[in-house]
C-alpha cells in the first residue's frame, strides 16, 4: 500500500487499520509502524491544562515527557500518550467563548457554511468537540437543528445551559453508530481544533464518515503543520494535542477511511490553520477543487513529504528558547517588572521548557473565571483577574496566547499610560512599545 507521501506503508500496518486495532504503545497512531524519529524534545512537562489550586500547591505534581515524533512511514507528527483521554478532558479549563475573535471566526463560518451548503430547518448539523456552544449558538440563531458531542462535563453544561442540545460523550466510532441508528445522520459535521486532540485518529475518522449523510460534508480545522514549522510554533505541541497535521497526512487519513477531501482553505486563525471539506468517497459530488491539488503541490515543494524537511526545527526551538530567558534576565536586571497575560496550554508549554517562574514573571491574567484564582501547572504562577493589570501598572506584558495578539493588545491599550509595553515571544520575541 502505496500513501500519499509516495512512501510504502507496510501490509501488516495497514492490515491493522483495516481490523481497527488500537496502536502499541511506542507506534504511530495512525500507521501502527515503530516511532523512532525525533521532531522535536521539550522536555519534561505537565498536562497543559491541569491548573493548580492553592490548596494542592505543596503535592507532588505529574510531569510527563513531551518528545514529539514523526513517523518515518507515514510522515505523522505526533507525541506518545501518557494519560487517558478521560484524565485529560473530563473536565477542562478552556471554554472557547472568551475569545471574541474566535467567536466572530466562527459567526463567520456558520454563515457562509449555511449558504454554500443550503442548510436549513430540514437539517442536522453536528460538531465535534463542541466545547462551550461557540459555534452551534449560530446555528441555532438560524432555525437549523444541532447537536453538540463534548467529552467535558464542566464544559457541556455550560453549553446545555446555554439551550445548545449537547451529548456528554468522547465521539468516535461506538457514538457515530449510536446516532446513526436511531436515524440522526449529519448534513454538515464541524470540529474546529479538535483533530490534534483525538487518541485514536483512525477510530474518530470513521466515526465522522459513519454519522455522515450519504451527500453530507465534513469540516475540519487544524493548526497547519507547515505553518507550525515555518512559524517556529513549538509551544503548541503539548499532552493534549496528540498529533499534529500536515494536508498531505489529513487528506491521506481521512481517504483510508472512506472520506475524500474536496476542498481546503488557509486561515489565518493560531498561527494558520487549515479548514479541510470532505464527503464520503462514494459520492459523485462536490467535486474535488483545484485548491487541493495546489496544497499538496505546495506541500511537496516545501519538503514536507522529505524526512530532512523537518530535521532543523529543534534547533530554532533552542534558540528561541535562548533568545526568550537573555531578554528576561535583561528586564530583571533592569528592575522591571514583567506580567503574563493569559493561561492558554501554549504558555504552559513554553514556561516549562524554558523554565520561567515567579522569579521573571510576577503574574499572569485570565478572563476565564475558571482559572482565575489557581495557579499555572508546573511554573506555579498566579493567575489573577485582568484588573490586576491596571493595580499593578507591569513594565513589560507578556501575551502567551500570541495567536489572539492583536485582540489582547487592543483590550489592554490602557498599559501605554505608564510606558507599558508588549512582548511576543513566538515566533520571535517581539517588543510593541
Amino acid at each position: 500500500m502505496r500513501n500519499a507521501h509516495g512512501c510504502e506503508t507496510d501490509t501488516a500496518a495497514a492490515d491493522r487499520i483495516t481490523a481497527k486495532e488500537p496502536p502499541a504503545a511506542g507506534n504511530c497512531l495512525f500507521c501502527g509502524a515503530q516511532l523512532r524519529v525525533t521532531f522535536v524534545d521539550l522536555g519534561m512537562s505537565p498536562l497543559c491544562e491541569s491548573y493548580v489550586s492553592r490548596e494542592h500547591l505543596d503535592r507532588m505534581e505529574p510531569f510527563y515527557p513531551l518528545h514529539a515524533y514523526i513517523c518515518d512511514k507515514c510522515l505523522l507528527v505526533q507525541l506518545e500518550s501518557f494519560v487517558s483521554p478521560e484524565e485529560i478532558f473530563s473536565e477542562y479549563a478552556y471554554f472557547s467563548s472568551y475569545s471574541e475573535s474566535w467567536v466572530e471566526h466562527m459567526r463567520i463560518y456558520a454563515d457562509e457554511i449555511t449558504r454554500r451548503l443550503s442548510l436549513d430547518n430540514t437539517s442536522f448539523v453536528v460538531e465535534v468537540g463542541s466545547n462551550d456552544g461557540y459555534l452551534l449558538q449560530h446555528f441555532v440563531g438560524k432555525g437549523i437543528p444541532v447537536l453538540g458531542i463534548e467529552p467535558a462535563g464542566n464544559i457541556a453544561d455550560v453549553a446545555t445551559g446555554r439551550g445548545i442540545p449537547t451529548l456528554n460523550r468522547f465521539f468516535g466510532e461506538k457514538t457515530a453508530a449510536e446516532l446513526a441508528a436511531g436515524g440522526r445522520h449529519a448534513d454538515l459535521i464541524a470540529g474546529a481544533n479538535v483533530l490534534a486532540q483525538v487518541p485514536d485518529v483512525n477510530d474518530f475518522v470513521r466515526g465522522l464518515r459513519l454519522l455522515l449523510a450519504p451527500g453530507g460534508t465534513v469540516t475540519i480545522e487544524f493548526p497547519h503543520l507547515m505553518r507550525l514549522i515555518e512559524g517556529n510554533q513549538f509551544d503548541t505541541i503539548y499532552h493534549e494535542h496528540f498529533s499534529y497535521f500536515s494536508f498531505l497526512t489529513a487528506e491521506m487519513i481521512f481517504a483510508a477511511h472512506g472520506l475524500t477531501v474536496y476542498d481546503v482553505e488557509e486561515l489565518p486563525t493560531h498561527g494558520g490553520s487549515l479548514r479541510v471539506y470532505a464527503r464520503r468517497t462514494e459520492a459523485p459530488r462536490p467535486a474535488v477543487e483545484g485548491r487541493v491539488r495546489e496544497m499538496r503541490d505546495r506541500e511537496e515543494a516545501a519538503g514536507l513529504t522529505r524526512l530532512e524537511f523537518y530535521a532543523s526545527f529543534s534547533g530554532h526551538v533552542e534558540e528561541t528558547k535562548r533568545k526568550v530567558l537573555e531578554f528576561l534576565i535583561d528586564v530583571k536586571r533592569r528592575g522591571k517588572t514583567i506580567a503574563g497575560y493569559g493561561a492558554p496550554g501554549k504558555g504552559n508549554t513554553l514556561l516549562n521548557y524554558c523554565g520561567i517562574r515567579t522569579d521573571f514573571i510576577d503574574y499572569t491574567v485570565d478572563r476565564n473565571p475558571y482559572k482565575q484564582g489557581k495557579y499555572l501547572p508546573g511554573t506555579h504562577i498566579p493567575i489573577q483577574h485582568p484588573d490586576r493589570i491596571r493595580e499593578t501598572r507591569p513594565d513589560y506584558l507578556m501575551i502567551l496566547p500570541w495567536n489572539f495578539k492583536d485582540e489582547i493588545m487592543r483590550q489592554n491599550s490602557f498599559i501605554r499610560e505608564w510606558g507599558g509595553t508588549f512582548v511576543v515571544p513566538i515566533p520571535e520575541l517581539r517588543t510593541f512599545s
